[in-house]
């Protein structure tokens, strides 16, 4: 898998971004992404040292619109922890 296909977006929510201060990052990954790839996918995109990786499945939420009702896709979640002599991811700069 390439890293682009593995980190799908980062996700941005209020808790994400207090999260920021103890230099952890959440990202929406792949759900067959393991632990080890979302480190080295992470390091190889933003140039950072990766110290940990929390990684959980998100089950999806029903939904209705009038008479139509279903439910979200399931996704995966991972919450990134880089290492203190690590540098900043630039796309979170302004954000904190």
């Amino acid at each position: 898998m390439n890293a682009r296909d593995i980190i799908i977006k980062p996700i941005i929510t209020e808790e994400s971004m207090a999260a920021l201060a103890l230099k952890k990052y959440t990202f929406k990954v792949a759900k067959n992404a393991n632990k080890i790839e979302i480190a080295k996918a992470c390091e190889e995109i933003f140039g950072v040292n990766v110290a940990n990786v929390n990684t959980m499945n998100v089950r999806g939420r029903y939904r209705r619109m009038g008479r139509n009702e279903g439910y979200k896709p399931n996704w995966k979640k991972a919450i990134v922890t880089l290492t203190e002599n690590s540098k900043t991811i630039e796309f979170f700069e302004g954000m904190m």
